[in-house]
């Protein structure tokens, strides 16, 4: 990548048309100071971890011209779609394949950060990718987006011979409140045992929301929001299965990630999430970086860099 280019002008390139938009779901970027800035000067504020490799990494699927798929649109407009980005290792075919959920408060996707960066990872480790962006608008929005998920992995078990994978053999990955998303995609009530799908072979959460009984202490969580991703208010829906912490036995063996100055999503929604996990004897790695905040991504120029390769090596070591 020419690091003097802004991201506007990497991102206004025709052959990103068909995903620009989606960068950031429902953010207009060009109203953005990032949209100015060269992709040398994000570097130097390590916005967004690896963004010139993530980028790169897009133009090379996307100039593949196999790499878009559409699953479906909603009737806001938005258009859930995969965007697949194989690994060049031989070995990668008898493994899980990974299918990254992007974070976004549930209003956004920031597949630019969270999605083609964390790919391009998981690629060079010999792991073909599965990038989701999810639908962010309209009422009972948690229900919809398990939805997305069971598209989703659907769609890849019936092409798993297109796309070199074993469609039962999967791995989930998430960021903040995609990170939820795959935490509830691993209780029964809401997700894959309730889409009658097989269960992922292993789960990383990084910096996720997982409860909303601590939202509730915390504060600052608005009622038309609750209302819009549960279809009830907020302290009914911390008594359901939305609240993951008390939902925990179907989990995989889970990977978490998180910095310890998080002060977005506290640190405490992974603490519990892992105790809840020993308690069930589920297989848990917890790994709080002692500096940093929320959205690190890939954690280039931090203390989280290389968090991708520890969690794969972590699951790898589960196999042997």
């Amino acid at each position: 990548m020419n690091m003097q280019q802004t991201l506007g002008q990497a991102l206004s390139d025709p052959r990103l048309a068909q995903i620009a938009g989606d960068a950031i779901r429902d953010m207009d970027l060009t109203k953005e100071p990032m949209w100015n800035q060269t992709l040398a000067e994000l570097k130097e504020q390590n916005f967004g971890g690896n963004l010139s490799g993530g980028l790169e990494r897009l133009f090379q699927a996307v100039d593949s011209g196999d790499w878009y798929y559409r699953l479906g649109t909603n009737g806001n407009g938005e258009i859930t779609h995969l965007i697949w980005m194989p690994s060049n290792q031989a070995a990668a075919d008898d493994r899980p394949y990974i299918l990254l959920v992007p974070g976004g408060g549930f209003v956004n996707v920031w597949n630019l950060t969270e999605g083609w960066p964390i790919a391009e990872r998981f690629n060079r480790l010999g792991y073909h990718v599965f990038i989701l962006t999810y639908q962010v608008r309209g009422d009972h929005l948690l229900e919809r987006e398990m939805d997305d998920m069971a598209e989703a992995v659907r769609f890849i078990r019936g092409r798993e011979d297109h796309f070199h994978v074993k469609g039962e053999k999967y791995i989930t990955c998430g960021f903040s409140a995609g990170g939820y998303l795959i935490c509830l995609w691993n209780t029964e009530e809401y997700g894959f045992a309730a889409h009658s799908l097989p269960r992922p072979q292993a789960s990383f959460p990084v910096y996720p929301l997982t409860s909303w009984k601590l939202c509730l202490k915390e504060g600052g969580f608005a009622p038309d929001s609750s209302r819009r991703l549960f279809g009830c208010d907020l302290e009914a829906a911390a008594n359901m299965a939305y609240e993951i912490p008390e939902h925990a036995a179907a989990f995989p063996p889970t990977a978490i990630f998180l910095a310890a100055k998080d002060d977005l999503v506290p640190p405490d929604h992974s603490r519990l999430l892992a105790d809840a996990l020993h308690q069930h004897g589920i297989p848990c790695r917890l790994e709080i970086g002692p500096e940093g905040g929320h959205g690190f991504a890939d954690g280039t120029g931090m203390c989280m860099a290389g968090w991708t390769d520890r969690a794969i090596a972590w699951y790898e070591s589960l196999e042997k």
